[in-house]
């Protein structure tokens, strides 16, 4: 693995484990937000556990993952597992269409478009 390769894989991973580790200790807050997308979930589909169990299950994917992918242990399953779970993170974080305050909706939007670029960056990852 070149030297390169290994700091972008860190640079990259560092959100997660940062992140995950921050949700799993305090999951509260974050399953407020995703609380309205989780009520829409389980209106369709069995989704278990309460809201705070599912955010500390996503938040043990994204600081496992992200702690493989930094040390380039299977760097295409850990991005593909770390791209999984930003997806509903991004989804029920980061909802700017539901925002009213344009200053609020901006903010939003760009948290948004930040996930995507780190979603195309865990793409790459994954394919190459």
């Amino acid at each position: 693995m070149s030297l390169l390769r290994f700091a972008a894989r860190a640079c990259t991973s560092a959100i997660f484990i940062k992140g995950g580790i921050d949700s799993f200790s305090n999951p509260s807050g974050r399953a407020q937000l995703a609380g309205g997308l989780l009520s829409q979930l389980r209106q369709t589909a069995p989704v278990p556990a309460s809201d705070e169990q599912l955010v500390q299950a996503n938040a043990v994917v994204q600081a496992v993952a992200g702690s493989t992918l930094a040390l380039g242990i299977a760097p295409r399953l850990s991005a593909t597992a770390l791209g999984a779970s930003l997806v509903p993170t991004t989804l029920a974080g980061h909802a700017f269409w539901e925002k009213t305050d344009p200053q609020q909706k901006a903010a939003e939007q760009v948290q948004f478009a930040k996930n995507l670029a780190i979603l195309g960056g865990l793409i790459y990852i994954a394919t190459s």
